[in-house]
């Protein structure tokens, strides 16, 4: 009989997607924390649902905290990205609905399409922690893009305020989306539908067909 010897030795065949040991790393880490807790999770376990050893782990990640930051991170940059490119765009005459949608759309699609539903760790006390200000100001950013694309679309008419416009309203209900996820009753069409309730809020129910033609032929030419 031969022994493995301290630690554990990586699998002959990786066994999580990942081009990358620290992408199977990240891998792990979202399952475990999203189905066993954040607090439940430690580092020891982490590696051994990626087959290497602790100290391994520790070559691409000193801390769990390290770990968290970039999965959290991973749930806004892809939208946030989409978003700033939107802001930034010149070339066409997309109006502001069409904007507020097209980034509604795919920064849905981004937290619905994720292999884990990592929008759940949102509201864990530590993500609330200065040690995530990197996260925190980039879903800040995120939101307050939301607000200046809905800026003219508030129900009332709009004041000025990005918190009061349907800019707001659209961001909390794409991240509703979480919640649905979590129960189960979310579906391919569940991005789509937050889009377009959103611009049903703003009133805009009766442009719908034409905001969602633009929208598309925004995600279309700069996602």
């Amino acid at each position: 009989m031969t022994s493995a010897g301290p630690g554990r030795p990586r699998h002959q065949q990786p066994s999580r997607p990942g081009a990358t040991a620290r992408d199977e790393i990240l891998d792990a880490a979202a399952e475990l924390f999203t189905t066993h807790g954040f607090a439940s999770t430690s580092t020891r376990s982490i590696a051994d649902a990626v087959g290497i050893r602790q100290s391994s782990l520790y070559h691409h990640f000193k801390t769990k905290d390290d770990i968290l930051e970039d999965l959290l991170e991973g749930t806004v940059s892809g939208g946030l990205k989409f978003a700033r490119a939107v802001a930034a765009d010149t070339t066409g005459e997309a109006a502001a609905g069409s904007r507020l949608h097209a980034v509604a759309l795919y920064d849905g699609t981004q937290l619905c399409s994720a292999r884990w539903n990592l929008g759940i760790l949102y509201h864990l006390p530590e993500v609330r922690t200065a040690r995530f200000a990197r996260f925190l100001a980039d879903r800040q950013e995120l939101r307050g893009l939301y607000g200046q694309f809905g800026a003219s679309l508030s129900p009332s008419g709009g004041d000025g305020h990005p918190e009061a416009s349907g800019g707001d309203f659209t961001f909390r209900l794409v991240e509703s989306l979480i919640s649905l996820r979590a129960d189960g009753m979310a579906t391919p069409e569940s991005p789509l539908e937050a889009a377009d309730a959103g611009l049903i809020l703003c009133g805009l129910a009766g442009e719908l067909p034409a905001i969602r033609a633009e929208s598309a032929a925004l995600i279309s030419r700069l996602a």
